[in-house]
């Protein structure tokens, strides 16, 4: 028993030691910090309430607030995605040096990007304030709930990608490809009550439906969408089970291929 809380403390403490190198080397040099983790979802926002609001004028309300809601998850997803890529080989030192769970790695990179959601709330907080959206009890418990959901999509998917890369360096290219045509599969930036209906049904294929569509329900109308939520959660569970069955099973090559 002594020996197991042992090991759970040496890896808490390893883990917190990726994440906060993650992050420091994220804002090396960087006079604004924390507001770059902001930043570009905000100007995406100005961006696309420009082209969507002014030119195309659609009728969606709280326009803005929608677009934030929607931006923030899907910079979490992106990012760790994007960043994962490159996360074995970036640590190549310590793949073939330390020994330790290699599934770490690509762990520290997704919780550096979950810091980045979490201090970005407060944001969202601020339009959900301006535009007078009547907050609920439901905010308490939907948010850690979505976090939880999107958390395993996005680490199953890391996992894959910081995996296969090793082995498939095109892959990089492929993943910014995929990222992009899901980015507007993804009701992100307009509702899905502009889609037509006989295309709905295919939206459910999309892993990050539920859980974009649970954010925007949850921060616009101030409920979570049970059925949708409990849809997207094992969707996530699966993709996380597949990513981390391909890591465990090519992880014993990764320091022969570095």
């Amino acid at each position: 028993m002594d020996a197991l809380v042992q090991n759970f403390s040496y890896y808490k403490d390893l883990v917190l030691v990726l994440t906060a190198k993650e992050i420091k080397v994220k804002y090396k040099n960087s006079l604004l910090g924390y507001v770059w983790s902001v930043l570009n979802p905000l100007c995406l926002a100005v961006v696309f309430y420009f082209a969507f609001k002014f030119v195309m004028k659609v009728p969606v309300e709280n326009f803005t607030l929608f677009l934030i809601s929607g931006l923030f998850p899907w910079q979490w997803f992106s990012t760790s995605v994007n960043a994962s890529i490159t996360a074995l080989l970036g640590n190549a030192s310590l793949v073939k040096k330390v020994s330790f769970p290699r599934y770490f790695i690509p762990l520290a990179t997704v919780l550096n990007d979950t810091f980045h959601f979490v201090v970005s709330l407060p944001i969202v907080f601020g339009f959900v304030v301006f535009y007078k959206v009547h907050l609920t009890a439901a905010w308490v418990y939907g948010i850690p709930l979505l976090m939880v959901s999107q958390f395993f999509m996005t680490y199953g998917c890391a996992l894959a990608v910081s995996a296969l890369n090793l082995f498939f360096r095109d892959l990089e290219r492929l993943v910014m490809i995929g990222l992009t045509v899901l980015f507007y599969m993804t009701p992100i930036i307009y509702d899905m009550s502009l889609v037509p209906e006989g295309f709905r049904q295919y939206f459910l294929l999309n892993p990050l439906f539920g859980i974009i569509e649970g954010w925007h329900s949850l921060f616009l109308r101030g409920h979570v969408d049970w059925g949708l939520y409990l849809v997207s959660l094992l969707q996530s569970l699966v993709i996380f089970g597949v990513g981390f069955a391909l890591f465990k099973k090519l992880s014993w090559k990764f320091a022969e291929v570095l």
